[in-house]
């Protein structure tokens, strides 16, 4: 990451946006872990304090997009990071942050997931770039990752105002060759200086709407003159247009294809639109085949040029390349083909009769959330009460399979508690629990907590604390007691936000603990049901990989646990109702515990009704403290 100017460095996508962002002198960064965006903040909190930089884990991305252009207010080069849907949250500070403008360069990076391999969704965000009017850079591959972010924040700079990356999976988790540039000594701050165009009043704002329609207007001149990024290869009277990962597949197909006359027009700088440079690369072309990921934004603005100057083109795009999903080298294939008119073949896929395992998706072996929902169904049955399980984004979503199937309803981060308000509402016969984990409830929970509180809805509120944001790789949140530097941080308490804002019924257990686990729920349920007000419980139990790793670190003896074969009647309690992926079935379906995934939780020791799961090997000293 910090290697010398000139040399070349394998680096993933992410990473070269980060080596970017030192090489242009950036000094303020700040974002929320999202895949496939993390790594960039990652990447720069392991040298932050070598380089002299600053970098936090924000509590969500409007947060670490107001932050980012604090800092750029006082001077400091600043970048802000998120995964697609995290510029949802952040639309509202990005949109005004356009008006006012910026001083220290700013740079939001958004990773998109395309056919949304890890994601509840998959959007465009190009198109925040024209409602924002902030413009979109697009990299095709880990080298103009990092140079279109030096790009960014320069260009941000020089005209007082925000620019937007957009990634994709494939670019920001590719590895690649990336020539490194050298890097600018740390832009950290300065002093902040008032100017009325800070204050977006209606009269300040009517005025900074003209200038940001000037501004941009001054932009697309420079995207027309971007020779080294927005450029035209080849020749012909048919053209290809594409951007981002696009045309990394369209240039390995015209490869593929041979002496073809053809245009391929690359557009790294895709918004606004560069009209002027657009038209003169389609000069003399009778046909235009537009090969973008996700939504027409490209094809829409090219054939919104064309009629301005009426100008008759055949332009072809997703009638040809498809609207879903991500782009893979056989669709682009596919396209590029029967818009040259060159044969295709489809590949050739032959069935081969394998009698492949179901491997559903399931929690971690020693993962609390399991225990949690384990302890929550029993509680829901010894109280008879119609649940509606109303759910949330995070490793708990997989209480969505079986055997647990306590997730109703997912869509979005904090979701689980605003429609939990609703249903409390609506549903009056059945008790709505919001399912929410500890990282998420600082992310978004609280304001729909709050609203339970002031409206007095009927609800349980259960917040699954880890103690980090484990599903994108267990980076820390304002309850872990530490920041992305390192540096230690006051601990956040859930049970004190939740009191601090008027809940009676707040209740704590430890999900390992399966009888106590029970009754607390149980008791906040009854409450819920009697009082007809919000409760809330907290399980807590820190992640078991981050346990054993600490465990191991700190060579700390990881409890073992065995099957007493002789006790052992089949019953299908562990393996079944709990589900624990480090008890395997033998073939007289008796249990069988396999000691590489077992991380010693002891969890299904306490539920089976036999005793026959004991512990042979026993834990060592501070066992109990690398869970807390």
């Amino acid at each position: 990451m910090l290697g010398r100017a000139g040399s070349t460095a394998l680096l993933m996508g992410n990473e070269a946006v980060a080596r970017g962002f030192l090489e242009a002198g950036g000094g303020f960064a700040a974002g929320y872990p999202g895949t496939p965006s993390t790594e960039v903040i990652e990447t720069l909190a392991d040298v932050a304090k070598e380089v002299g930089i600053y970098v936090e884990w924000s509590s969500n991305e409007k947060v670490a997009v107001e932050a980012a252009y604090g800092a750029s207010l006082a001077g400091a080069r600043s970048m802000a990071t998120m995964k697609h849907v995290g510029l949802n949250v952040a639309a509202d500070a990005l949109m005004s942050i356009a008006y006012t403008g910026v001083r220290g360069g700013m740079l939001v990076f958004v990773a998109n997931d395309p056919s949304m391999w890890s994601s509840q969704n998959e959007q465009d965000d190009r198109y925040y770039g024209l409602i924002s009017y902030v413009p979109v850079l697009t990299p095709s591959d880990p080298q103009e990752a990092k140079d279109l972010t030096v790009l960014g924040l320069d260009l941000s700079e020089k005209f007082s105002h925000p620019f937007i990356m957009v990634s994709t999976t494939r670019v920001s988790h590719a590895r690649g060759p990336v020539v490194l540039g050298s890097m600018r000594p740390p832009r950290t701050g300065g002093k902040f200086e008032r100017a009325r165009g800070l204050t977006l009043v209606p009269g300040v704002a009517r005025e900074q709407r003209e200038k940001l329609v000037s501004k941009w207007e001054d932009i697309r001149k420079t995207f027309n003159g971007l020779g080294q990024f927005n450029r035209v290869e080849g020749d012909g009277d048919v053209a290809i247009v594409s951007d981002g990962i696009a045309y990394s597949h369209v240039k390995e197909v015209l490869s593929e294809v041979g002496d073809v006359k053809a245009k391929l027009v690359k557009l790294s700088a895709p918004l606004p639109f560069p009209k002027g440079f657009m038209l003169d690369a389609l000069s003399g072309v009778r046909r235009v085949l537009v090969v973008e990921e996700l939504e027409p934004v490209v094809e829409g603005q090219l054939k919104q040029a064309l009629a301005e100057e009426r100008l008759q083109l055949e332009v072809h795009g997703k009638d040809l390349v498809g609207l879903v999903g991500e782009l893979t080298l056989d669709r682009v294939r596919r396209a590029v083909r029967r818009f040259l008119g060159i044969p295709y073949e489809e590949s050739k896929l032959y069935n081969v009769d394998l009698q492949v395992p179901p491997r559903p998706p399931t929690f971690c072996p020693g993962c609390p959330h399991r225990a949690t929902f384990y302890a929550l169904r029993r509680a829901v049955n010894r109280r008879r009460v119609k649940a509606i399980y109303s759910g949330d984004i995070g490793c708990y979503s997989l209480g969505l399979y079986e055997p647990f199937r306590e997730q109703d309803i997912i869509i979005e981060m904090g979701g689980s508690i605003g429609t939990a308000n609703g249903l409390a509402r609506a549903a009056r016969e059945q008790v709505p629990i919001a399912i929410i984990g500890d990282s998420t409830f600082f992310h978004a929970g609280i304001p729909g907590l709050v609203n339970a509180i002031y409206n007095r809805a009927p609800m349980l509120l259960l917040v699954l604390d880890n103690r980090t944001t484990a599903m994108t790789g267990e980076q820390p949140d304002p309850g872990s007691g530490v920041t992305a530097m390192g540096d230690e941080a006051p601990v956040i308490s859930i049970e004190a936000i939740a009191r601090g804002v008027g809940v009676e019924k707040v209740v704590t257990f430890d999900p390992f603990d399966i009888e106590g686990a029970t009754n607390a729920l149980a008791d906040a349920i009854d409450y819920v049901v009697s009082e007809r007000r919000p409760a809330v419980a907290v399980a807590r139990r820190a992640c078991a990989l981050e346990a054993v790793r600490k465990a191991r670190k700190q060579k700390i003896q990881v409890p073992l646990y065995q099957v007493v074969e002789d006790k052992c009647t089949a019953c299908g309690i562990c393996y079944n109702a709990f589900s624990c992926p480090a008890i395997l079935v033998k073939d007289d379906k008796k249990a069988w515990i396999d000691p590489s995934l077992c991380t010693g939780c002891g969890v299904c020791a306490e539920i089976c009704p036999y005793k026959a799961i004991v512990k042979v090997v026993q834990e060592g000293k501070g066992w109990g403290e690398v869970w807390m």
